[in-house]
């Protein structure tokens, strides 16, 4: 209760001083917000209307219906959103050029494989003959279970093998528009032998390897050193033999892949016209052609800064689906070709803000310094020196400046350097050392609250982010939830969502519940700048107090490449949309993965762990260790471990 107390002393905060903290409005591309309440909302269809639903109403429904933190939270209402927006943007686009061709998107797969995804973007996208794109059998597979639109794309990339291929045949058969795109230069005499014996005529692309180079994280999709796609000599060499086949109607379309999360509008173009152009040679070559497929690359904005960073970009969608549409009309207007119709396989931009994982605080370590250490007369003379340093702060220090603040600071280390180097060498007891780290960190804690009055800029004085940093127990699984973020440095926005209108006064890295080093967030985009700390609420832990963080963005990728890390499973799932009456609906309740479940993932069975457990529980009563009605017990919370969620479990 007192630092609520000492919370509401503080300068006035407001709402929008917390949507500038944390971009809501930059990264939230108006689907989060905050309310009057202070809680983060997600605006959802009530009708043809819009309504604002809290978060943590949402949390709080959950929590009343039994399900526990963490859980990840889909709303089909942004999937939907985001397909209505990139194709109204391609529809407009291609009005206001007066392009000639059409634009088909196709779904990638792999970017987020669950099952829920899948149908909602078939069923809705229908009304655009929204397709997908496979690039494996696992995906065709999945694909053909839902997309059987007579006028969608299935996309058939990746590596085929001869099931691959005749399945792709036999959906083709069946109405489907099915292209098999050529990854390698292998592929084309294995496909047209099983067209061959098939007696179908396929409908082929060809992926390109644009010489052109990206811009940010996934650069290296494009270039001469990229790892996929044929060069221009390989792609000459399908030409011609597709035209000794007699087969060269078959190749329809032209693919490249500039790669993912591309943040510059300049990198896109010149990759738009480029590929332009070799669709204009097929085209002369004799090619049927008549498709343009540009991969994906749609960006998003991840960290809520403006300009082309690696986790943002400098363009919106109306601005991306014009100028593409313009690049590839200038190339083949000038060569007298038709329009192409266009592809595109954004899959980032589709699903990224389809999903929200909510986490709780579990724990808080921070340092608390102890400014009632007494250094005895008889103490080391650097014990002492720090006693006296500590003195001279608690009294007044005259003339406090920033050089002043700066000398403290250095004499406080040396003298903490220096005791711990005789403490090596037997020359300072343990208690001796211990009572030198108390009085370092009260001098530095102390350092850390003058900073402002002098500057507010801790320099040189480095150390001090250790005072200044508390560390907040997290309950969830970085590799799980968020593997890019440890594999790629992926920035997601992080912030509570609720108690927005008070003002947050600890500066934060989160720690998730393995016990890996690499299990933290350190990174983060806030105030327009891109930090090693968050701001949080101080929280009472001990008093009980819940306290929640949305991780925003999740959608791509995130669930799929998530591993089993120190056994921690799928976190529970809920899908939230509105009902008639504008009440949330809570649909598509999935429990997350159980003990058991994902112990049999990395070959454990359940049952005989449980058999040889009871081995152990017996001979323990053998040996009169424990009696019969304790190894019941025993036994009985051994088998509810099993049943149990992964993670911690109030």
């Amino acid at each position: 209760m007192e630092k609520r107390t000492a919370a509401a002393k503080a300068p006035a905060w407001s709402l929008e001083d917390s949507a500038s903290l944390y971009g809501i409005k930059e990264w939230g591309h108006g689907y989060f917000d905050i309310s009057a309440k202070g809680e983060v909302v997600v605006n959802l269809k009530d009708g043809k209307k819009t309504k604002p639903v809290s978060l943590a109403q949402i949390v709080r429904g959950l929590r009343d219906r039994g399900t526990q933190l963490p859980v990840l939270i889909r709303f089909g209402d942004l999937l939907r959103w985001r397909i209505d927006e990139l194709n109204d943007g391609f529809a407009s686009a291609i009005r206001e050029a007066k392009y000639q061709g059409v634009y088909r998107g196709v779904y990638p797969i792999k970017v987020n494989q669950q099952q829920e995804v899948i149908e909602e973007i078939t069923r809705y996208g229908r009304k655009y003959h929204y397709g997908l794109e496979a690039g494996s059998k696992p995906e065709l597979i999945a694909a053909l279970g839902y997309m059987h639109d007579p006028e969608a794309y299935i996309v058939c990339n990746g590596y085929k093998d001869e099931e691959f291929i005749d399945l792709a045949l036999f959906a083709q058969k069946m109405g489907l528009q099915v292209i098999m795109v050529l990854e390698m230069p292998t592929e084309l005499k294995l496909i047209l032998e099983r067209c061959k014996k098939m007696g179908v005529r396929p409908t082929l692309g060809v992926r390109f390897r644009l010489s052109a180079e990206s811009a940010g994280h996934w650069a290296g999709s494009g270039g001469d050193s990229s790892m996929f796609g044929l060069n221009i000599s390989q792609v000459m060499r399908v030409v011609d033999h597709l035209r000794e086949e007699g087969m060269l109607d078959c190749l329809r379309m032209l693919h490249y892949h500039q790669g993912s999360q591309i943040p510059s509008i300049r990198a896109i173009r010149g990759a738009a016209t480029e590929a332009a152009r070799v669709y204009v040679g097929l085209v002369q070559e004799g090619a049927r052609m008549g498709i343009l497929d540009m991969g994906g690359g749609l960006a998003v904005s991840y960290d809520g800064l403006k300009g082309s960073s690696e986790g943002s970009s400098d363009y919106g969608t109306k601005e991306y689906c014009a100028d593409v549409i313009e690049a590839i009309a200038e190339v083949t207007d000038e060569a007298q070709v038709p329009h192409p119709d266009l592809i595109t396989e954004s899959g980032r931009a589709i699903v990224a803000y389809y999903s929200v994982l909510v986490i709780n605080i579990l724990d808080i370590n921070r340092f608390e310094a102890n400014t009632h250490v007494v250094v005895k007369d008889g103490a080391p003379q650097l014990l002492r020196n720090l006693g006296d340093l500590r003195d001279e702060i608690h009294h007044g220090v005259k003339k406090l400046t920033r050089e002043r603040l700066q000398e403290v600071y250095n004499d406080t280390v040396y003298y903490r350097d220096k005791l711990r180097s005789e403490f090596s060498y037997g020359q300072v007891a343990l208690r001796e050392r211990a009572q030198g780290e108390e009085l370092y960190w009260d001098i530095l804690s102390w350092i850390s609250r003058q900073i402002d009055s002098v500057g507010g800029d801790i320099g040189q004085m480095n150390r001090l982010e250790h005072v200044l940093t508390d560390f907040y127990y997290a309950n969830f699984s970085v590799f799980q939830s968020l593997p890019d973020l440890w594999a790629i440095d992926q920035i997601f926005p992080i912030m509570p969502i609720h108690r927005l209108k008070e003002k947050p006064t600890r500066k934060v890295v989160l720690s998730d519940i393995t016990c890996d080093s690499d299990g933290k967030i350190a990174h983060f985009a806030h105030g327009c700048e891109l930090h090693h700390s968050l701001p949080l609420h101080d929280v009472n832990i001990e008093g009980g107090e819940d306290y929640q963080l949305g991780v925003f963005l999740v959608g791509a990728y995130q669930e799929t490449l998530g591993d089993l890390h120190n056994l921690l499973g799928d976190t529970n799932v809920v899908s939230i949309s509105l009902d008639a009456k504008g009440q949330i609906k809570y649909r598509r309740e999935m429990e997350g993965d159980s003990v058991s479940e994902v112990l049999t993932y990395v070959e454990y069975d359940p049952k005989v762990l449980v058999t040889q457990f009871r081995h152990l529980a017996e001979s323990a009563v053998v040996a009169k260790r424990i009696t019969p009605a304790e190894r019941k017990e025993i036994m009985a919370a051994y088998e509810e471990g099993l049943r149990g969620y992964t993670y911690f479990e109030s």
